[in-house]
């Protein structure tokens, strides 16, 4: 009798939640699209709102008058200018929320962001090669970001080897390795930036270690979107390992799954989606810590609902904090990166501060 009305009590407590969370879910995709038209809207050029719907969905569905919407200033403008770069900016902020959150269900660490497993200093130091001492230069004109994919993936590759060393890999020993090595990369990049003396060379490395989805193009994003879709496509069919992650391994084996195979293949495809990312914008933090929080605090640690729901949020995040970095000061555009390190650095002490321990939100 008693195990009937607690079954009856969850039942109606996720009945109870379902119209909220779907409620969200739509107003956060009113919110996106609301948000890509003003975003495209915004500029030097006046362009009203009407005209930039208008020739996207001629771009997209083939609806409109073709002489009128094919061609022009308005038409450039639009397409292949700011489009591309909130397009840009939409698969970013997808992929770093959605990122950060199998992260941290991996490593067990409500601290943890996207490039928490030396990442970010595998993509720095390729980047710093590919400058300083020239390697790059074979790559053509994405020398830097290619360079910086390579030395992300490679670090998470060697993450997975040094975890697994003297015995199977667990979240204590990912975490320890990728810190140890992104202490070496770092090390070799103050290294090779020492000794090349190269002013120029620095400040290239200076500005794409910023952050910016200002030089996005349609190539690029046909090559990068279907990867983070996809990624997070799959990511959301395996919300019951990622539960699991969160009780540890022992109790994971008494249910009957061992996780040792499923953190290597998260970290590798997490490893790729960061990877083309930092191709495509470098290196913008924070955005996998702060948003994984936030919509822990509205609807818990279910991976089934959070990791819908911190897509959409990130893709949100990451357009208007690239509306902000063209507004705030007059006649110039602040690097994406660093106005949301101004914006997550707060949040990582406050969330640091508050929560110490386990990852908080709904039980």
């Amino acid at each position: 009798m008693e195990n009937k009305l607690n079954i009856n009590k969850v039942k109606s407590n996720t009945f109870k939640e379902y119209p909220m969370y779907v409620g969200v879910s739509f107003l956060l995709l009113v919110i996106l699209i609301l948000s890509v038209g003003f975003a495209v809207n915004l500029g030097s050029v006046d362009i009203s709102l009407k005209d930039v719907y208008r020739i996207i969905i001629y771009k997209i569905f083939g609806i409109g008058d073709s002489e009128v919407l094919s061609s022009g200033a308005i038409h450039d403008v639009i397409w292949l200018i700011r489009l591309p770069r909130i397009i840009l900016a939409i698969a970013v902020g997808i992929g770093l929320s959605v990122v950060g959150i199998v992260i941290q269900a991996i490593v067990k660490n409500p601290l943890a962001d996207p490039y928490i497993l030396g990442i970010s200093s595998g993509a720095s130091l390729g980047a710093t090669i590919a400058v300083m001492m020239g390697i790059g230069s074979v790559l053509g004109g994405n020398a830097i970001g290619i360079s910086g994919f390579i030395g992300a993936f490679t670090v998470s590759i060697l993450v997975l080897i040094i975890a697994n060393i003297g015995g199977r890999a667990n979240s204590v020993k990912l975490l320890l390795g990728g810190m140890a090595l992104s202490s070496v990369c770092s090390a070799f990049s103050s290294f090779i930036v020492y000794f090349a003396n190269d002013a120029q060379g620095m400040q290239t490395i200076t500005f794409w270690l910023m952050g910016s989805v200002a030089g996005a193009k349609w190539e690029q994003i046909i090559f990068i979107l279907p990867i983070i879709l996809i990624g997070t496509i799959f990511f959301m069919t395996q919300y019951r390992t990622l539960n699991l992650m969160l009780l540890g391994d022992e109790v994971s084996i008494t249910l009957g799954t061992d996780l040792h195979k499923y953190r290597h293949v998260y970290i590798i495809i997490t490893s790729l989606m960061i990877g083309v990312l930092v191709y495509s914008s470098g290196m913008i933090g924070f955005v996998g810590l702060v948003i994984p929080h936030i919509v822990r605090m509205i609807f818990g640690t279910d991976h089934k609902k959070i990791i819908p729901i911190a897509a959409i949020l990130g893709a949100v995040f990451l357009v208007w904090a690239d509306i902000l970095s063209r507004i705030l000061i007059k006649g110039t555009e602040i690097p994406i990166g660093i106005l949301i390190s101004m914006i997550g650095a707060p949040c990582f002490i406050w969330l640091m501060i508050k929560k110490t321990y386990g990852f908080g939100g709904k039980d």
